[in-house]
């Protein structure tokens, strides 16, 4: 193992990723760091080496990680970030706590962050991909976070300075988010509650939340506002695009284009991280020729691909 600071946490070499992302894929990190406190990430991160790279990993639901893994330390935040605290209107989250879970305690206390309960992942990821739905993205309630730097300082930053845009936002690299503050408005609990459970059952409708997936594949393609503001539309989604290309339930090995909604990516069982990228750089190039529109992906790739150069299994179309 590389010669690393000392900690209180946990330091695993060549830590295998992929049963800590919901996809299931993926080849191990160099190191997998589970620091014990906010203080332990400090001390870590300031007297880790400069030319070691870092990435802070959440519960994996919007990532694939290719087959030959990460060259780097991967810092996987834990219990003693996961609080959740509601004071006034202000909700403060550490950045392990769920989503759903966040969207819960608020509701409880009677505050209205519905909106999270249905997106998959923890408030560190939906920060950083500034996640919405049904009207509402972290940018209408995001008040500031807390980060600890690649020097070791915690910062707290004003939720403007994030630069939040439509799935998207400006961190440096390698800081660590570790906490986020919200604006929640006043709502009846009962009310609340009965909001969220229309929404997990319009959800479970619609997705196949039953299968191995990441969440929306690509980002709607046009339409959406560049700020991801609350109230803004998407005039065109991704999900009809790729339908309207015939790619339904397309597959490439055990990857496939979900038949219940097109623009999840799913793993069937024994998929490689290749063949789900292939399978969504495939249907990438085919909704460009049919439409003229490049989809831009949603979910994060990060990684090597294998190094015995597989590439992944044949498409149903490139085996006829």
């Amino acid at each position: 193992m590389m010669d690393l600071p000392r900690v209180r946490g946990r330091l695993t070499p060549d830590r295998s990723l992929a049963d800590l992302t919901w996809l299931r894929v993926g080849g191990p990190a160099d190191v997998l760091f589970q620091p014990a406190d906010l203080e332990d990430l400090q001390d870590f991160l300031r007297d880790l080496p400069d030319d070691v790279d870092v990435f802070p990993m959440g519960v994996g639901s919007n990532l694939i990680v290719r087959d030959g893994g990460l060259r780097a330390v991967v810092t996987r935040l834990g219990r003693g970030f996961n609080g959740i605290e509601v004071a006034g209107d202000l909700v403060h989250a550490g950045a392990a706590a769920l989503d759903a879970h966040v969207a819960r305690k608020a509701a409880e206390a009677g505050r209205d962050l519905t909106f999270l309960r249905t997106i998959p992942g923890a408030i560190g990821g939906a920060v950083r991909m500034n996640a919405g739905c049904y009207g509402s993205y972290v940018s209408d309630h995001l008040v500031e976070v807390q980060a600890v730097t690649r020097g070791g300082d915690v910062v707290t930053i004003p939720a403007a300075d994030l630069k939040l845009a439509y799935r998207s936002s400006e961190l440096p690299e390698g800081w660590v988010l570790t906490r986020a503050t919200f604006r929640a408005a006043a709502g009846d609990p009962a009310d609340l509650a009965a909001r969220m459970d229309d929404q997990l059952a319009r959800r479970d409708a619609t997705q196949p939340t039953k299968d191995r997936s990441a969440g929306s594949t690509f980002r709607n393609p046009a339409g959406h506002s560049s700020t991801g503001r609350a109230g803004d539309t998407h005039e065109l989604k991704a999900w009809k695009v790729i339908d309207d290309a015939g790619l339904r339930g397309a597959t490439r090995g055990g990857a496939q284009m979900s038949p219940k909604h097109p623009n999840f990516l799913v793993n069937t069982g024994g998929a490689s991280a290749a063949d789900l990228e292939g399978l969504g750089e495939e249907v990438r190039e085919k909704v460009f020729q049919n439409s003229g529109i490049r989809l831009e992906w949603e979910i994060r790739r990060v990684g090597e691909p294998d190094p015995s150069g597989q590439s992944g299994a044949k498409s149903a179309s490139e085996q006829e």
